[in-house]
């Protein structure tokens, strides 16, 4: 008789590990808490606009590649993919911009007439970041964080000194234009931590960035969620949605069953994709592996301040995707990381899909996603919310020379109180823990409980780290870890 497996939750880590489980055998039973599937990636839509609430940036293609190659399948038999060009915009100032291309060459060309003799260094700079790329995306990532062991390579020992160095000591060795630093330093931040806090062997994410490119695919990163719900049904997963679970029942140290709404569903084996302190949060006390303490000493990812707007016009003079820069960058990260509170002045990010896909929006409209990275666990009122989006779309009036406000046909909001109440996120953080030095692999929670046989868990929290690529990567090394112990 097959082993049964209960998941909760249904994001990208839980949708990859129950087709790896279905794959080899074991019956899976997703439960979601929602009434629809994704977890954080789920899609908004309202009077003819289409949103992804949460992940916007389609990188690292050869992972998703890669998970779906596992399946003899691709992505292209599921979704439509299209390479972003411009990949993305960068705002520092009123006629003040960079636009980084599609390809090495012509950002190189870009950097040049910025800083004479910075493409030679940038070439440099990407070729080692390519060759980080090689070993750490296409070898470590894919090790459960069992043992300090499985960093310990012939290609890790010779770059030892990348784990003791940062992303900003490297990047500003080697380049001097304030501009072109920031736009280094950037890629970094989608692992959740300050560049300053960042190995410098995480320059991979740089290659990801210049050397790979920024993709879309048709109809929003939700067609990876609905690629990914198809193939688990195709193996045989069941999923249940509005199936809230409110507790992990172990008997005899082994985990036996989950309480759904209400009913126990016993299973041999449970894995939770949900918030991994919440997740511990249906155990007993007794069986938890992290304390509160634990948690609170951690150092998490932002969360977001986000806005879903539709406007009755195209708008002007900004790419599918855009960053506006034109404050200081470290008194924003001093204000998430060192001393937490909403910022005076955010840097935010605002994606525009409609430039890129019609689906987006209706004919001659525009849909706008609007994201100012924020402090975990900041006080969230709809006053604050209003105050902000005044700000940003102010600046974004001033920044591309033109009227906008007067076009906003509605706008829907998300924030900290959300991410707690539609995720169970620890003090609303938008994108888990963050990837420092000191919780990195091993030293970040495990993918299998010390304290319970049979309970396992994957996601943002857990290895290998925030992000979507991380998030298929770690449902994969989970199913690997059940199918060894179980």
């Amino acid at each position: 008789m097959k082993k049964s497996i209960a998941i909760i939750g249904s994001g990208f880590s839980s949708l990859a590990s129950a087709c790896y489980l279905a794959k080899t055998g074991y019956e899976v039973t997703i439960y979601e808490k929602n009434e629809t599937i994704g977890g954080r990636a789920r899609q908004f839509k309202k009077e003819g606009f289409t949103f992804d609430i949460g992940p916007t940036w389609y990188w690292m293609p050869d992972v998703f590649e890669r998970f779906f190659n596992d399946f003899n399948k691709k992505p292209s038999d599921y979704y439509e993919l299209i390479k972003l060009s411009p990949a993305y915009q960068v705002y520092f100032g009123i006629n003040d911009y960079i636009t980084i291309a599609d390809n090495l060459d012509d950002i190189k060309q870009t950097f040049e007439t910025i800083e004479p003799e910075s493409s030679t260094k940038l070439e440099s700079f990407i070729k080692e970041a390519k060759s980080n790329y090689e070993i750490a995306i296409k070898e470590l990532v894919y090790r459960p964080g069992e043992s300090a062991l499985e960093l310990v390579t012939l290609e890790t020992a010779k770059k030892v000194n990348q784990f003791f160095s940062t992303i900003s000591k490297d990047v500003r060795s080697k380049f001097k234009n304030k501009r072109l630093i920031q736009i280094l330093e950037f890629p970094v931040l989608f692992l959740g931590a300050k560049p300053s806090n960042t190995p410098s062997f995480y320059s991979f994410m740089n290659y990801a960035d210049f050397g790979l490119g920024t993709f879309h695919p048709k109809n929003g990163m939700y067609s990876v969620i609905l690629a990914m719900e198809e193939l688990a049904k195709e193996l045989g997963v069941k999923i249940k949605t509005k199936a809230n679970v409110e507790k992990i029942e172990v008997e005899n140290g082994k985990a036996s069953a989950i309480i759904v709404n209400g009913n126990i569903v016993e299973a041999d084996i449970v894995l939770s994709g949900a918030d991994y302190h919440h997740s511990e949060t249906l155990l007993d006390t007794k069986h938890r592996a992290y304390s509160e303490k634990y948690w609170d000493k951690k150092t998490f990812a932002p969360s977001s301040l986000l806005f879903y707007v539709g406007f009755d016009k195209k708008i002007k003079n900004v790419e599918h995707h855009s960053l506006f820069f034109d404050v200081d960058f470290d008194i924003h990260a001093q204000d998430i990381y060192d001393n937490p509170k909403w910022p005076e002045d955010p840097l935010f990010y605002a994606s525009f899909p409609s430039k890129t896909d019609s689906n987006s929006a209706p004919e001659g409209k525009e849909a706008g996603i609007f994201l100012i990275p924020l402090a975990p666990g900041l006080n969230d009122t709809p006053e604050l919310r209003e105050l902000y989006f005044d700000k940003i779309i102010t600046r974004l009036e001033k920044l591309t020379q033109q009227e906008i406000k007067s076009s906003i046909v509605f706008k829907e909001s998300f924030c900290v109180n959300d991410f707690i109440k539609e995720y169970n996120s620890y003090k609303g953080n938008a994108y888990g823990m963050a990837n420092t030095l000191l919780q990195t692999a091993f030293l970040r929670p495990k993918l299998r409980s010390k304290k319970v046989k049979g309970l396992y868990f994957t996601g943002q929290l857990t290895v290998p780290g925030p992000g979507v690529p991380p998030a298929l990567i770690s449902g994969k090394l989970v199913a690997q870890l059940i199918e060894k112990y179980s």
